[in-house]
């Protein structure tokens, strides 16, 4: 490749206060600095031969620089002016930083692990409306985990069955009920009547027990529509809207986050992220994901059953998501981590112990399918809650506890 050597600036210094830095895992039979070079020249001045157009100084102004190289790893760090956030957003951050480079032929594989963005990226963002603090002064429930469900099956259900599972999951204790990823408006259970119905069965928790739970409404739809559709749900009663942020795009977050109509905290939902993270040499790591969900609003985000669940995953990213909705090294709120995924009561113990007490654990089959019903699987999964943050085993706990015993003796423990 021509002019190699001109992205190479291995054991310069580098100021990370006026460049994004990026690390790559890189799978190649080339040298790696030539494959860096190449990702290097791909996502920035995008030649790889001599150009009339291309003068010395925009040049280097302008060009991804490989800062350092470790293994496998590229560490490649793009400067600011590279980036447009009145306009391009995320959408043009992530055609920089993850863009073109996954096809380049010279690769056998490449993986975006790690973004480091500079203080004057991040504040042009605003972060999350609510996040850990905001939920659970909502919810009353100042330190416990969060526990929620699932409504199951994800489709299927009319407005008023749906309606009913919260009921129960509510009388049963659980803080938490959303909607699935794949529910949107269909005939059977349209979006209007379903925000009304569980709105009311809320209500009715509240007045009967004096329980606060919140369910999140997807709200997932075309980039035009979304914020009408959220505007309407909240109308109706909504108490949290929920976003397939990957379907959706990171703008549909940002502009629910950042419109001063939406009044409501927005659950941040994953699906689809497999297909760019599952692959530990090709793709972007959640990290990433995590990263921009939380720059661009989201108050609750998947992360992951930490290799506990029936979702395949890497614990260590999973458990690195998590740090990254709670770190305080992101100048804004912290966001809800939430573990979710063939989990059952049984898992909450080990849950805990692995992630802390700022999680939301939500289980769908794992509600539905306990002997009980739903109720009895939400006060399962209430009790193993109750357990992990009291410091119980959950087999002792489940002694005096009808529907834990019911669960462990159906599902086990993790």
């Amino acid at each position: 490749m021509e002019y190699e050597e001109r992205y190479l600036h291995l054991n310069e210094a580098i100021d990370v206060d006026s460049h994004v830095i990026c690390k790559y895992r890189v799978r190649t039979s080339m040298k790696m600095t030539t494959a860096a070079a190449a990702i290097a020249t791909e996502q920035s001045t995008g030649t790889w031969t001599k150009l009339s157009t291309l003068k010395e100084d925009n040049f280097l102004k302008r060009s991804g620089k490989v800062t350092a190289i470790d293994g496998d790893v590229a560490t490649i760090a793009f400067p600011v002016e590279d980036f447009s956030l009145d306009i391009g957003g995320v959408p043009q951050i992530l055609s920089v930083i993850a863009g073109n480079l996954f096809g380049l032929e010279a690769l056998e594989g490449v993986r975006l692990e790690e973004v480091v963005f500079p203080q004057s990226i991040l504040k042009e963002f605003k972060g999350p409306k609510y996040g850990v603090d905001g939920i659970r002064k909502i919810l009353k429930r100042p330190k416990k985990p969060l526990v929620g469900t699932i409504v199951k099956p994800k489709i299927g259900l009319s407005p008023k069955e749906t309606a009913e599972y919260v009921y129960e999951a509510g009388m049963g204790g659980l803080t938490n009920g959303k909607d699935d990823e794949t529910l949107s408006n269909q005939k059977f259970c349209p979006l209007e009547d379903r925000v009304v119905a569980i709105a009311e069965a809320l209500d009715r928790v509240k007045s009967e027990t004096g329980h606060v739970m919140i369910h999140a409404i997807n709200v997932s739809t075309n980039g035009h529509q979304i914020l009408e559709v959220a505007e309407r749900a909240q109308e109706l009663g909504a108490t949290q809207l929920m976003v397939d942020v990957l379907t959706c795009g990171f703008g549909a977050i940002q502009v629910l986050a950042e419109d001063p109509s939406i009044k409501l905290p927005i659950h941040v939902h994953r699906t689809m992220h497999g297909a760019m993270t599952r692959d530990p040499q090709h793709g972007i790591n959640m990290n990433v994901f995590a990263t921009l969900a939380r720059m661009v609003g989201g108050d609750a985000l998947h992360v992951g059953t930490f290799g506990v669940g029936k979702m395949k995953g890497h614990p260590g990213e999973d458990l690195a998501s998590k740090d990254l909705c709670l770190t305080k090294n992101l100048p804004y709120k912290r966001v809800m981590p939430v573990a979710s995924g063939g989990v059952h009561p049984g898992m909450i113990k080990k849950f805990v112990d692995i992630a802390g007490m700022d999680l939301q654990i939500q289980a769908g089959g794992g509600v539905s399918g306990h002997p009980g019903g739903v109720r009895g699987g939400a006060r399962a999964m209430v009790q193993a809650v109750d357990a992990a943050y009291e410091g119980i085993e959950l087999e002792a706990y489940a002694k005096d506890h009808k529907e834990l015993a019911q669960a462990l003796e159906k599902w086990g423990s993790a």
